[in-house]
């Protein structure tokens, strides 16, 4: 992509990091935060559409991830749920959210994320699975960085991602999507090689704590305009009780200022890469209707 060399580089001083940004045209800012395993290379094709239509897109690394130094001995939320997050916690600082992937999760104030989720899908679920400091890296080791994201990035199975101990993936070779390129997957192996997954598996590890620290946000609402698109093979949107949260009232309840839910048909987890066309229009569309709304 062409585009792409017009995209700039900087480091910034924040909170004791050094946070990797990379950023793209002038005007109000579009922040874009990506997930696990995925680093800002993930909006790719995202910031150049946006920077063409008058803004300024902004994608980091986030703590422990990529170029961003200060992997974080616990991580604090990540990706769609650090959007969320900053929408409840400073609705002030933020116009307008296109989330994807990961609807709204309601604090539970009975019960502890990791306690639910193993009672939920069983010790093999992935998020389970990364609980123990060191055990799931040391399984990663041995399959290989760039087979480990092959694996998980090109996943569309919309069952629940089980990772058996000892053998966290099949054995059968990946063969790349065309969304996908040999070029994208060495951009992610070879930082992961660098970093190692520790930084971002971390996040995970800090459900438990996320959960204690924002008790006081129990109940609490979304109050800022929001737009959600999900695949409708995306394992998040397969999980028990999430189409029914999404579109029978729970999802509205929650986010009172919910617009649109968008469901694409046919497209996984990683929706941003899968369909950019799509995607891209969505979010222009949702930001045309705030700009004649104002």
């Amino acid at each position: 992509m062409e585009e792409l060399n017009e995209i700039q580089y900087k480091t910034m001083s924040v909170n004791k990091i050094n946070m990797h940004i990379a950023e793209m045209g002038q005007g109000p800012i579009v922040l874009f935060l990506h997930g696990f395993p995925e680093l800002w290379y993930s909006w790719r094709h995202q910031m150049p559409f946006i920077a063409a239509h008058g803004y300024r897109a902004v994608a980091p690394d986030l703590r422990g991830f990529g170029d961003t130094t200060g992997a974080p001995k616990v991580g604090h939320d990540w990706g769609a749920m650090i959007a969320w997050a900053m929408c409840l916690y400073r609705p002030d600082k933020v116009k307008a959210l296109v989330n994807m992937s990961v609807p709204f999760v309601p604090r539970k104030p009975t019960i502890r994320p990791i306690e639910a989720l193993r009672a939920t899908y069983g010790d093999e679920y992935y998020i389970i699975r990364f609980q123990e400091p060191g055990e799931i890296e040391e399984e990663f080791a041995e399959i290989g960085t760039k087979t480990v994201l092959e694996k998980l990035l090109t996943n569309r199975n919309p069952e629940p991602l089980k990772l058996p101990k000892g053998k966290p993936f099949d054995e059968s070779p990946v063969i790349l999507p065309p969304w996908l390129t040999e070029k994208d997957v060495d951009y992610y192996a070879n930082k992961y090689e660098h970093t190692g997954f520790t930084g971002g598996l971390n996040y995970y590890r800090a459900l438990d704590l996320n959960w204690e620290l924002t008790a006081p946000w129990t109940g609490a609402k979304i109050k800022v305009p929001v737009k959600f698109i999900v695949g409708d093979l995306d394992i998040t949107y397969n999980s028990p009780g999430a189409k029914d949260y999404i579109h029978k009232g729970g999802l509205k309840k929650d986010v009172p200022l919910l617009e649109d839910v968008v469901i694409l048909e046919g497209v996984a987890h990683f929706l941003q890469q899968e369909k950019p066309d799509e995607v891209n229009e969505h979010i222009h569309v949702f930001f045309q209707g705030l700009s004649s709304s104002d």
